[in-house]
């Protein structure tokens, strides 16, 4: 079997494969494209198996395109949707476009004379001149109605399973437009297979078709499972619903670095497989170490370090970990002061807090500031019974009664840390 397939299926990464593709890899330095379809101005986690399998098709020796889908995304792929997408003008999108360039620019290697170099495409140079009707002669005449109803995702949207009304002419056109992707990826690039996630597979054998009737060529399709959390719920998003993004001003690194830490000991398992380039004997050392002593968490500490370096970067990674750290009691109240108010306000989000002005903040006896100033206990008595049973901190550090907070306690030159116990926190912000 091919290296690379067998990459996927030990890291458990491999849904189907048309016949042939096996023999295909084998054979030569395949080229083979992955579409993304630009939706937002950032990819999000739930793209990062897509990215991850172009990278090790690189490192296999083959050569990865990844398609940015300016003109798919014009119309909205129906895969796996109970509901017809809303239409982007074509400046927004076109910033899009632009913005997921940079991003997968990140992840591939698009540098030097290698015959492998990864490439960028965008599906809308080469759709933005075809005319509807040459589209209809030329590539819609070479595929049935009853072929495309056949599919899936045309077959969920009209028979109400997936809770939607059918489907308009525009989204039923997809699977065409995705197709006709591959034949001219085909007949210019040397594409010979598509990879994707399952929910791809129809859109991705609609195009093999396509190179089949249309150019008399042999092209292939390979899917990747659709990943989900061990209990079965959706994976890439947070309780309420916000997707964790791969750009950083939209999702924190420090968020995006908590957000793999917090992972089940069965998530964490499946997902150091899928989601670092770490071998299969380290992998398989670590989950026996953390079999051994799961309170350690070797794994989810493992796994989020190897995600966010590969997507943040070494430093950002240190500064999460730092923060991650603070919050958890092993860091000191100078690693705290030197924190900046994005970061701050990120590792005690939602912790209560208090405008107060600076002249009721420093100099002022620890007792006042507890109770009368801030309101963070209910009166003078309980914050002197709670500073005798050494129950108090300020930025991390037990104080006693005879603390008063000067000018460089104050953490990005205005908030100071209160807590009482382990778990109660409160924040004042001097001004």
């Amino acid at each position: 079997m091919n290296s690379f397939i067998e990459e996927l299926k030990w890291r458990g990464l491999f849904a189907d494969m048309m016949p042939g593709t096996d023999e295909q890899l084998n054979k030569e330095m395949t080229t083979a494209y992955i579409g993304f379809d630009p939706t937002a101005d950032s990819l999000h986690i739930g793209s990062l198996i897509q990215i991850k399998i172009l990278a090790h098709f690189q490192q296999h020796g083959h050569k990865p395109i990844a398609l940015v889908g300016g003109a798919t995304g014009m119309i909205g792929d129906p895969s796996g949707k109970s509901a017809e997408r809303n239409l982007l003008d074509e400046a927004t999108l076109l910033h899009y476009v632009d913005c997921l360039k940079n991003q997968l620019s990140r992840f591939l290697d698009f540098s030097g004379s290698g015959e492998n170099k990864a490439e960028l495409v965008n599906n809308y140079d080469w759709m933005k001149n075809i005319s509807f009707l040459d589209f209809a002669k030329n590539v819609g005449k070479n595929i049935t109605v009853n072929y495309m109803m056949a599919k899936d995702s045309v077959k969920k949207r009209f028979s109400g399973e997936s809770g939607a009304d059918g489907m308009s002419f525009t989204e039923f056109t997809y699977q065409l437009i995705q197709g006709f992707d591959f034949l001219h990826l085909y007949q210019n690039n040397g594409v010979k297979l598509q990879m994707g996630g399952s929910d791809q597979w129809g859109n991705i054998t609609t195009g093999t078709e396509l190179i089949r009737r249309k150019a008399q060529g042999e092209a292939f399709a390979l899917t990747v499972p659709l990943i989900t959390k061990a209990d079965g719920s959706k994976f890439g998003k947070s309780e309420s619903g916000e997707n964790y993004w791969l750009d950083k001003k939209k999702t924190s690194p420090y968020k995006f670095y908590q957000f793999w830490l917090n992972a089940t000991d069965d998530d964490a398992e499946r997902f150091i497989k899928f989601y670092t380039f770490l071998g299969k004997e380290e992998i398989e050392t670590l989950i026996e170490e953390h079999k051994t002593a799961p309170h350690e968490r070797k794994l989810q500490k493992k796994l989020a370090e190897e995600v966010t370096v590969w997507v943040h970067g070494r430093e950002e990674y240190e500064k999460a970990l730092k923060a991650s750290e603070i919050l958890f009691g092993k860091s000191t109240a100078e690693d705290l002061v030197s924190l900046d108010e994005e970061l701050f306000l990120e590792i005690f989000d939602g912790v209560p807090q208090k405008e107060v002005a600076k002249a009721d903040v420093l100099g002022i006896n620890i007792v006042d500031l507890l109770s009368e100033k801030s309101g963070f206990l209910k009166s003078k008595s309980e914050a002197t019974r709670e500073l005798k049973g050494n129950a108090i901190s300020v930025n991390k550090e037990k104080v006693n009664e005879v603390y008063t907070a000067n000018e460089t306690d104050l953490i990005d030159g205005k908030f100071l840390l209160l807590q009482k116990g382990k778990k109660s926190y409160f924040i004042v912000k001097v001004i």
